[in-house]
């Protein structure tokens, strides 16, 4: 059975226990990190690949990354889509993870996720926030994230109640979506299209804890509604059967 969206997220998997027989990229999109990334990266499961995809940062993150360990991917083009993208691009696993890069979100909390995937349970799991502590989930970034659930469930059916960026799905079916949006509106397409192509859609409850830093997108009012308008585009695109990538067919 899928993961239910309204279970209890539990307790945080252990980032050094569980073998995996896949392989797993985490794609970190990158803007000024530097102070969270060594969290982050500490929570990387073992044998995972982090690529750490920096979009312009001026504070040493790619530096920070690198002398943790991580793969760094330079984007030099702007968008939380054109970052997310590159990682993508960059990947050559079996699966492909996508995190904030902020602390907000542990990735360690991926592990079920790949399981579900790597097991045929589900294409793509999606983490639905659950807010820790003041000030993790701002009242206009949770006002614009029910207005797209709203708008996302009239478009596709789908009953979820977040467009959070904690997800993990394979790699070459990710590819065949042919994902255009490089901004704010690239996690929403990933989502429409993959709902358009049939894919099992999932979600997992997951602690979401004060971002390290300031946000980039649902820091203020403008930003969060900046991104609304980003994604209300995406969701007036017409429905589209994506092609299959090269040797492997779509999800079913």
């Amino acid at each position: 059975m899928p993961p239910d969206s309204n279970s209890p997220a539990g307790p945080a998997p252990s980032p050094r226990s569980t073998p995996w027989a896949l392989s797993v990229d985490v794609v970190l999109p990158c803007l000024d990190e530097a102070a969270a990334l060594p969290w982050v990266l500490a929570r990387i499961p073992d044998g995972w690949r982090a690529l750490v995809v920096d979009n312009g940062s001026t504070d040493g993150s790619p530096e920070v990354a690198r002398s943790l360990g991580a793969t760094v991917v330079t984007e030099a083009r702007r968008g939380f889509g054109a970052a997310c993208h590159a990682g993508l691009l960059a990947s050559d696993a079996d699966i492909v993870c996508f995190c904030d890069c902020d602390a907000s979100l542990d990735p360690a909390l991926l592990a079920p996720f790949v399981r579900d995937v790597a097991a045929g349970r589900c294409d793509l799991v999606l983490g639905r926030r659950r807010p820790q502590g003041r000030g993790a989930f701002p009242v206009h970034a949770r006002a614009g994230n029910l207005a797209l659930a709203r708008m996302l469930r009239r478009r596709t059916g789908l009953r979820l109640h977040d467009l959070g960026p904690l997800r993990a799905a394979r790699r070459v079916p990710l590819l065949a979506l042919d994902l255009t949006d490089r901004r704010s509106g690239y996690p929403l397409q990933m989502v429409v299209r993959a709902a358009d192509a049939g894919w099992r859609i999932a979600e997992r409850a997951v602690p979401y804890r004060p971002r390290t830093g300031k946000s980039k997108v649902t820091g203020t009012w403008r930003g969060t509604w900046q991104a609304v308008r980003d994604m209300r585009a995406v969701l007036a695109e017409p429905p589209r059967t994506p092609h299959p990538a090269r040797g492997e067919a779509a999800p079913r």
